[in-house]
């Protein structure tokens, strides 16, 4: 039987059954050192061992080297990087851990070692393998959706606290929204933090503070400590309570390197219950320089504002016509007019003559009939000059019409027959009684002069 074979068979028929030489049993070392590493791994397979982690290094492979010791005795062990990848904490000398591990030898030097599978902390391994398998099953069911997650508001008018009554952690979310906002009112929901029965205490807290709707954010709270310590906000109540809350919630548990399932739900976390108070209300101070800059920025737009209004009036004061001086304007362009309508009639009546001259004229020519055409021309001649008289007349006939309306129109001339323009205060023009009030000061513009007078009665119902 030759070596390989005999590597495949149990250990103990290896042994026995190994050759012998004259006068004594001898097998190579190899044979002996990868029996005696069969042996190990086949009977004691897997096994949790705890212990203190001493001398650990981590080669350029990636792979860790450490030694596991208690008081009595120690082990090498080896941790190879593709199962160091998943671990979550970090290793170090003086850890103390459980491993999962296989005990064998290293053939080369001989050597016993364990070959690491896992490792977690010791004495806190089973609680924290709760929290990791935990924190998936809550992830898989929604629960840490950043799409659900809310933004806290900017200016909040009430804060709410959920934390114990006698936590130091109070006296610093206390502290620091007294020095950032003071006089910011906080409404405080006692719960346990630490203990049996705090989770169920923590989630009643944030339900009552649903229920009351008398503040903005929430704040839930407490000191650092260990896994232990923090358990209560991993409860999966305190994680549906968070979840289910319609206030925003900030959680503020343990120190910054401490996580909770609580931090997860949550729709910010801060990593002191101090950096939490800070995060959900604002600078006071700061509020107050930007308040300041905005009512600058507020009162030169208005003062701009004002500026060009100011502007425009000035401009629409300076466009404003007095009536009178509106009708004059009107007068002098109905005379204007009037002359360009009489000099375009002479012009269009001197070229008219003139076309009939000249017709005449060629009409001579053409018929050689002086004498007959003559007369004809003649009388065409005289039906034009008397068509032209009547029309010139009839023009000059409207043209006196429409003076005499114009003059009808004309403001002076209605002052002329006694009448007056009423004007109150700013000059503006009076045409209902309804418009005054007795004792307004009037003004009265007669055909020559003005008057002032004060209203002594009334009649604003008299139809005229």
């Amino acid at each position: 039987m030759n070596d390989d074979a005999m590597r495949e068979g149990d250990p103990r028929d290896v042994i026995a059954n190994l050759p012998l030489r004259p006068g004594a049993a001898v097998m190579p070392v190899s044979l002996f050192v990868s029996s005696a590493r069969l042996l190990l791994e086949r009977h004691l397979g897997l096994a949790w061992i705890g212990g203190e982690i001493s001398g650990c290094t981590r080669a350029a492979s990636g792979h860790f080297y450490f030694t596991l010791k208690d008081a009595k005795a120690q082990v090498r062990c080896v941790f190879f990087r593709h199962k160091a990848q998943g671990l979550s904490f970090a290793l170090r000398d003086g850890l103390g851990v459980e491993v999962r591990a296989v005990a064998s030898i290293y053939e080369p030097r001989g050597e016993f070692q364990l070959n690491v599978e896992t490792v977690r902390l010791a004495g806190l391994g089973a609680l924290y393998e709760r929290f990791v398998a935990r924190k998936r099953a809550l992830e898989a069911a929604g629960l840490f959706d950043s799409v659900r997650k809310r933004a806290l508001p900017a200016f909040p008018r009430r804060i709410g606290i959920v934390t114990s009554r006698s936590a130091a952690a109070l006296r610093d979310v206390l502290t620091t929204l007294a020095r950032r906002f003071p006089g910011l009112p906080v409404i405080l929901y006692p719960a346990s933090v630490q203990g049996a029965g705090a989770a169920a205490e923590i989630a009643a807290a944030i339900r009552l503070a649903n229920a009351h709707a008398k503040v903005d954010v929430l704040i839930v709270c407490r000191g650092g400590g260990s896994l232990e310590d923090l358990w209560a906000f991993n409860e999966e109540v305190v994680a549906r309570a968070v979840f289910e809350s319609r206030l925003p919630i900030v959680s503020g548990v343990g120190h910054e390197t401490d996580f909770t399932i609580c931090d997860f739900v949550a729709d910010v976390r801060a990593a002191t219950p101090t950096a939490a108070a800070s995060l959900v209300v604002p600078e006071r101070a700061a509020l107050c320089v930007a308040i300041g800059a905005l009512y600058r920025r507020l009162a030169r737009a208005h003062a701009h504002h004002a500026g060009n209004c100011a502007q425009r009036l000035d401009a629409a004061t300076r466009r404003l016509v007095h009536p009178a001086a509106r009708l004059a304007l009107q007068r002098e362009r109905a005379r204007a007019l009037g002359r360009r309508l009489e000099r375009a009639f002479r012009h269009d009546r001197a070229a008219a003559a003139q076309r009939v001259l000249a017709l005449r004229a060629r009409l001579l020519r053409e018929l050689r009939t002086p004498l007959a055409q003559a007369a004809r021309v003649e009388r065409t001649a005289q039906a034009l000059a008397q068509s032209t008289r009547e029309r010139l007349a009839g023009d000059a006939r409207k043209a006196e019409r429409l003076g005499a309306a114009l003059a009808l129109l004309n403001p002076e001339a209605v002052l002329e027959r006694g009448y007056a323009i009423v004007t109150a205060h700013g000059g503006r023009v009076i045409g209902d009684a309804g418009e005054l009030r007795v004792g307004d000061d009037v003004a009265l513009t007669l055909a020559r002069g003005r008057a002032h007078a004060s209203v002594t009665a009334t009649d604003a119902g008299r139809d005229r």
